[in-house]
């Protein structure tokens, strides 16, 4: 059953409703789907898997737990969003990776493919080091506004237009911790 959460006073957009929209048990199915596929993909390989900090850790953390496979991890940072909750249009490299990944097989983890401008940076970014395979995971996507001309390997859920928090996700560095999908509805603020 779907649950709603008010937010409370003294925070960004008190009084707010935060609508679930995707379950924990729906995340944790669908992960496990992403893991078995990603494991039979890369079978006798070892991949190294990037996350895209900070929305990317809880999906990308509970994804290596499904593995079956040897695997690396690093990590980078970017920012497109700032205190917003519309992509700024920029994205800034904050944190960038410290492994070579020349010649190897990397999965670039994502928390959500909005406009597809942080996804065509990280491409770009990626493809410059010459890795032999790129592969891309998002956990949400927004079909109906992204814009790029390649494919993500893995989509955990597709979503509409809305703002969402929850499972990593934040609203201005705030609620990552809720383990649903929650989308704000700021008709209420």
């Amino acid at each position: 059953m779907a649950s709603s959460i008010i937010i409370p006073d003294g925070y960004p957009f008190e009084g707010a409703h935060l609508e679930e929209v995707i379950s924990p048990k729906e995340i944790q199915d669908r992960i496990s789907q992403i893991g078995r596929d990603i494991s039979k993909k890369y079978k006798g390989k070892i991949p190294i898997i990037i996350g895209v900090l900070n929305g990317a850790f809880l999906f990308m953390a509970d994804l290596v737990r499904h593995l079956d496979i040897e695997f690396e991890v690093d990590f980078l940072k970017i920012d497109s969003y700032g205190d917003s909750t519309k992509s700024s249009g920029t994205v800034r490299l904050l944190k960038d990776i410290s492994a070579d990944i020349t010649g190897r097989d990397v999965i670039i983890i994502e928390d959500i493919v909005d406009t597809g401008l942080s996804l065509t940076f990280l491409k770009h970014r990626m493809e410059e080091a010459s890795p032999k395979s790129l592969a891309f995971a998002s956990f949400l996507y927004k079909p109906e506004v992204a814009k790029h001309d390649f494919p993500i390997d893995w989509v955990g859920f597709e979503i509409d237009e809305r703002f969402y928090i929850g499972y990593g996700l934040d609203l201005k560095q705030i609620f990552r911790g809720l383990p649903g999908i929650y989308a704000l509805n700021e008709e209420n603020t």
